[in-house]
């Protein structure tokens, strides 16, 4: 397999999209920093099947998502495995809760064929720092990295369910490996989601790239009736490639 296919397909898998994708530079200035509500979904294993088009080629996978939340701290533990290339993903978050919601302290990431990333929430100095650059970043409060925002939209969901309307924004600054910018999810309606126990109603959002930029558009299904656990994440290039993961079941911890 050619080596850039293997960079691609890193791109393309569900989780690291989250983790991987290179960030636009933050406008000056632009931070979101809101308090709201929240209630953390209880502790579970998530497994999640994934579905891909890569160049025309169908691929298939698995991700197993560990969320665990309780005495004021939580983390979530990911694994991704794609046919052909085994494990291509393992990243992790953890921290503590805060007024915001989650605090993440640390970002872990190791991809496919690279060395891992660090992204440090310094609390103590209220900055964001990063193992690949020496770019820096003001914590203002309710910052997430791209692991935790699913469980940070989750956990608010959750608590102001009338508010996860139709034509809602919600604005983050989320980091990843190398820097960071704000991510604005907009609600679009609620959805009947196919999953590996059945079809549950999901509350759609959409994160589209912005319109002066080329990115993914990521798609997320949360279902209320399954404590707002993410139940579909889609990823759409603008060349057509995509990553579709599914959730197949949960077990409660």
């Amino acid at each position: 397999m050619h080596p850039s296919f293997h960079r691609r397909l890193l791109m393309l898998c569900a989780t690291a999209l989250l983790a991987a994708t290179p960030l636009a530079r933050a406008a000056e200035g632009e931070h979101p920093s809101v308090k709201r509500p929240f209630n953390l979904p209880p502790s579970a294993d998530l497994s999640y099947t994934i579905k891909a088009k890569q160049r025309g080629i169908p691929l298939n996978g698995t991700a197993n998502v560990q969320w665990r939340a309780a005495d004021g701290s939580y983390s979530v533990a990911t694994e991704s495995r794609v046919s052909l290339l085994g494990k291509i993903l393992e990243n992790r978050s953890e921290g503590s809760v805060d007024d915001y919601g989650l605090a993440p302290v640390q970002f872990y990431e190791k991809r496919f064929r690279k060395d891992p990333s660090h992204t440090s929430f310094k609390r103590d100095a209220k900055t964001i720092t990063f193992s690949e650059s020496d770019d820096s970043y003001p914590i203002k409060g309710g910052e997430q990295d791209r692991t935790s925002i699913q469980w940070q939209l989750a956990a608010q969901a959750r608590a102001t369910p009338d508010k996860f309307k139709a034509g809602s924004e919600w604005a983050f600054f989320v980091a990843g490996r190398r820097d960071a910018e704000v991510w604005r999810f907009k609600v679009m309606k609620n959805e009947a989601v196919q999953i590996g126990t059945g079809e549950v109603n999901a509350v759609h959002l959409v994160k589209a790239p912005p319109p002066d930029a080329q990115g993914q558009q990521v798609d997320l299904w949360l279902a209320p009736a399954m404590d707002w656990y993410p139940v579909r994440v889609r990823f759409n290039d603008d060349d057509g490639d995509f990553v579709d993961q599914t959730l197949e079941k949960v077990v409660h911890k």
